[in-house]
């Protein structure tokens, strides 16, 4: 079939046109895939940004379905996101029932009226907390009364919220206790503004103003300090707030009708403009301060005229004070210690040679130097070079400072010494005393006593030994030692006359051994009283010889007779002695000794009764010639009126035993017949106002010694 050209034009049209349409089609869904791709991409990006968005949308539509992203379900703690606003809590997750309630309440309002709503609320179980801003939706996004709710975490700003809001309800409460303190503050205390003018004042400014009170001080601008050199109390503020710095002074103000010193401080505020102020009364302090000074100043005066050396420290262990004894004992120049440093001055003591001697003198001063912080008092005894002993007492002061006291006790030792030498001497003067001695108290105790006391008595050592025997314990010891045990009470009696009658008495008492013992109570200036205790055995004795004649003259073998009790006349001593050594020269050649006479017409003479002086001589001759052996030798000295020993007579035979030499001298009755003759030596020879000394010693010989006048 043949096409006419027309058709074949119109053919080719329709094909041009077909083509022309496809390739449009073509290219037009190339730029709708292009833009629906675009708006993939977009939506991915939207919703990419949804998810990542510091906030969660969420749809509640009016039925109470919700839509929003997962990502919500997760805030809330929940698995995944429900399908209604009422199952986002209960059953331990999701928002707490009261938080749901609110929020249906909110979203229904808004549903209602459009109007917005915005609360906080906590998960349950979840430290974090979510802020909800809640609107009506555009009917863009979703038609009807669609609520569009969005969730935000606020955790950070909420902690951050609720602690500034800690912070500032603490402050507030601060602020409100700070004023409480202000206004019950003992001090008058002020606020002014920039302009200088009182903004406040508290109720002890009121009452030092005589304002009725705070407000009506503030609304009268009372001011509490005068002008001062032409300065107002506001112009003084200004120059605080200009300075940007307190400014202090010390003004006098009437309070109460009296002019008291008072301290004024003002204090700018910073950023405020305004000046807070405050007066310290310190009238009594000033008052306490002169009082303190007119102290020290009279203690340091008393100090200066005491002999005890003082010198005090301050806190800063500096020197503040010396007198000059601490001076003088140290070899300190006192204009030279000013302020001195405490190590420097221990220096300068040690450099005086005033500091005891140490091999570690820097552990001496540490050890001085905590006597500032000592607890307690400290003493110490420094034995100085040159025989000086110092007593120290360190004295902590509660400031920190130390006062030391010294003391030169030189003096003192030295006089405590001689006292104890005295004491030593009386105690070996008494002890050696031939009579017992006894001092006692007026309550009958004993104070101090010899051994012949305990010896005389024969006393038990125990008794002795207690540090201050009564005088009951000693008599109940005594009374078996005597004759008749009823004589003790007299001891008593003396002792108590002695001591409460302050009066003397005696008396005497027979031993069973047959001793006789005399003694006498004498009361002393102490108000003790004396007992003196003397074994007169021996004088009885002679008394007895002296009365009974017969029995005096009575002559040992060999010996010449003797008249006791004749009358003394001067005795040539050289023909008398000589004659009665010629009496003696046959028992002396018989025994084989040799005989040495010592003496020359110097020798003088003596006032005696020849009878018994010749006894006596005889006497201590014989016992001579006895105690030689033969070869001994007899030697019999006469010496001139210069020498109190007259008469001497010495062998270098056996020694006398002790006790026929105590039987001699009176410490024992007379029992041997050596003992007895030569007590009746030393008789006679006492009967002419004389004295007889035996000093008799083993390989050595006696030596009989008469001393007449």
């Amino acid at each position: 079939m043949e096409l006419s050209p027309l058709a074949l034009v119109l053919l080719g049209l329709l094909l041009a046109t077909w083509t022309v349409g496809a390739a449009w089609i073509a290219l037009t869904a190339s730029a709708r895939a292009r833009q629906a791709q675009g708006a993939r991409g977009g939506v991915r990006r939207l919703s990419r940004m949804i998810d990542t968005a510091p906030a969660i949308p969420l749809l509640v539509r009016s039925d109470g379905r919700i839509e929003g992203p997962e990502r919500l379900a997760a805030w809330l703690g929940l698995e995944q996101l429900p399908g209604y606003l009422t199952e986002l809590g209960g059953s331990g997750h999701g928002l707490a029932e009261d938080d749901l309630a609110a929020l249906r309440d909110h979203v229904r309002t808004t549903q209602k009226s459009a109007a917005p709503f915005s609360m906080v609320v906590r998960p349950v179980g979840a430290a974090s907390s979510l802020a909800l801003h809640g609107q009506l939706a555009d009917p863009a996004i979703a038609p009807g009364a669609t609520a569009l709710v969005w969730w935000f975490d606020v955790s950070d700003s909420q902690d951050r919220l609720e602690r500034l809001g800690a912070e500032a309800k603490a402050a507030g409460e601060d602020f409100t206790a700070l004023v409480g303190l202000v206004e019950q503050a003992p001090l008058p205390m002020w606020i002014r503004g920039a302009d200088g003018a009182l903004h406040f004042v508290n109720a002890p400014y009121a009452a030092a103003v005589g304002a009725a009170d705070a407000k009506a001080a503030v609304a009268a601008q009372i001011e509490l300090v005068e002008p001062v050199d032409g300065l107002s109390a506001a112009a003084v503020a200004a120059r605080a707030l200009e300075k940007g710095a307190p400014v202090h002074r010390r003004v006098l103000a009437t309070i109460g009708g009296e002019r008291r010193a008072l301290r004024v401080t003002d204090l700018p505020v910073q950023g405020s403009g305004a000046v807070a102020g405050y007066a310290v009364d310190v009238e009594d302090r000033e008052e306490l301060a002169r009082g303190l000074d007119a102290f020290r100043g009279a203690q340091r005066a008393l100090l200066e005229q005491l002999p005890l050396a003082v010198a005090q420290f301050d806190a800063g262990r500096r020197l503040d004070f010396v007198n000059e004894p601490f001076a003088r004992i140290f070899a300190l120049g006192a204009t030279e210690l000013d302020r001195m440093a405490f190590d420097r001055l221990l220096d300068r003591m040690r450099d005086a040679g005033r500091l005891p001697e140490m091999r570690d003198f820097p552990a001496f001063r540490r050890e001085l130097a905590g006597w500032f912080t000592a607890p307690e008092p400290v003493r110490a005894d420094w034995a100085v070079k040159g025989g000086v002993h110092l007593k120290v007492l360190g004295l902590p002061l509660p400031d920190g400072g130390l006062v030391l006291m010294v003391e030169d006790r030189s003096e003192q030792l030295a006089t405590l010494a001689a006292r104890d030498t005295l004491l030593r001497v009386r105690t070996a003067m008494i002890d050696n005393l031939f009579e017992g001695v006894g001092v006692f108290a007026p309550d009958g105790r004993m104070q101090l006593w010899n051994r012949r006391m305990g010896v005389l008595w024969d006393l038990p050592e125990a008794l002795l030994e207690e540090p201050a025997p009564r005088i009951e314990a000693m008599l109940e010891a005594i009374a078996p030692h005597l004759a008749r045990p009823a004589q003790v009470a007299a001891i008593g009696d003396v002792v108590r006359a002695a001591t409460l009658d302050r009066r003397g008495r005696a008396g005497q008492v027979l031993l069973a051994d047959g001793r006789t013992l005399a003694f006498a109570g004498v009361p002393l200036p102490d108000g003790n009283g004396l007992l003196t205790v003397t074994d007169i055995t021996g004088q009885k004795l002679r008394e007895d010889v002296l009365r009974e004649r017969a029995d005096l003259v009575q002559p040992s073998p060999g010996h010449s007779t003797a008249m006791a009790g004749g009358a003394r006349e001067p005795v040539e001593l050289l023909p008398f002695v000589t004659a009665l050594v010629r009496e003696q020269e046959a028992a002396i050649e018989a025994g084989g000794l040799a005989l040495d006479l010592r003496g020359a017409r110097s020798s003088g003479e003596v006032m005696a009764d020849p009878a018994q002086l010749r006894a006596a001589i005889q006497i201590l001759l014989q016992q001579a010639i006895a105690g030689c052996a033969a070869g001994g030798r007899i030697q019999v000295t006469l010496a001139g009126p210069r020498k109190a020993e007259r008469i001497a007579i010495a062998h270098d035979g056996t020694a006398l035993p002790p006790e026929v030499l105590d039987e001699a001298l009176g410490s024992a009755v007379p029992r041997s017949e050596a003992g007895r003759e030569l007590a009746r030596a030393r008789w006679l020879i006492e009967a002419q106002e004389g004295r007889l000394l035996l000093r008799s010693e083993p390989g050595r010989g006696t030596l009989a010694s008469i001393s007449l006048s």
